[in-house]
């Protein structure tokens, strides 16, 4: 929820190595205030079954940048990798054994207040894609 004062953020993450909702994905909300300004984290949290972090918090009055970092790494490294392997198609790529080629993706973005932005991120285990949703 936003206000005139502040900004909203949300976030899923479809693996579309598998076409699934990426489930139990650590992320991390941080913040500042200015380009010059210290990142803050603001919260914590992981995606559920659907893929989606649904308990972000607020952001602080004043945020001008919000980054999104998500562990990547232990998703791909996880005991549900043999699960993912066996539904993926049989001439994918395998995970390597160091886990995913990005071991986290970091998300930098303006906002503005009173704007909500939904950030979805389209995972595999060798790639990413980004976008601002709605």
């Amino acid at each position: 929820m936003s206000t005139d004062t502040t900004a909203s953020v949300s976030t899923h993450i479809l693996d579309t190595s598998i076409g699934c909702p990426a489930e139990a994905v650590a992320v991390s909300l941080a913040a500042r205030s200015g380009s010059d300004a210290p990142w803050v984290t603001v919260g914590r949290s992981a995606t559920d079954a659907d893929g989606r972090c649904k308990n972000l918090p607020a952001l602080p009055e004043g945020t001008t940048h919000v980054r999104l970092d998500f562990d990547t790494e232990t998703y791909f490294s996880k005991e549900h990798s043999s699960k993912r392997q066996a539904e993926a198609q049989q001439d994918a790529p395998r995970v390597r054994d160091s886990g995913a080629f990005f071991p986290e993706v970091a998300i930098t973005f303006a906002v503005v207040p009173g704007e909500h932005y939904h950030v979805p991120l389209l995972l595999n285990p060798f790639g990413y894609s980004v976008y601002r949703g709605s």
